[in-house]
């Protein structure tokens, strides 16, 4: 990996993976993320991930592609996802896409997010 690119930290807290971008995501970063992030799973053993997305202003098919495919990744390693703090405009893109994102769970912020992780968890 190039030293010069841009990683998003992921921190573990309790049996959670939180993961707050705050970069202009691309495509190479996003597939990058999405690596980084089931590499992370698999070494914690998380059972939920949440990842805030409040900053992105936009997001391409690509993008919106990459968090849907994550999501169900996740799942097959018996982890939820949790998208928190989704601008208007950037779910307004989704549907417009006419992009769904099956088995990824939405909150407006991470504190919800967290409750929504908590509850889905404690069911299991």
């Amino acid at each position: 990996m190039d030293f010069n690119e841009k990683r998003i930290p992921i921190i573990k807290i309790r049996d959670y993976l939180i993961v707050s971008i705050q970069v202009d995501m691309h495509d190479r970063l996003a597939l990058q993320l999405q690596t980084q992030i089931l590499e992370e799973i698999y070494r914690t053993g998380s059972k939920g991930v949440l990842i805030d997305i409040s900053t992105l202003e936009m997001v391409d098919s690509f993008i919106g592609r990459v968090l849907s495919g994550m999501a169900s990744m996740a799942a097959i390693m018996d982890a939820a996802v949790v998208i928190v703090g989704m601008q208007p405009a950037v779910a307004i893109t989704l549907v417009e896409l006419g992009l769904e994102m099956p088995g990824v769970d939405t909150a407006l912020n991470m504190e919800l997010g967290m409750e929504m992780l908590e509850k889905r968890l404690n069911k299991a």
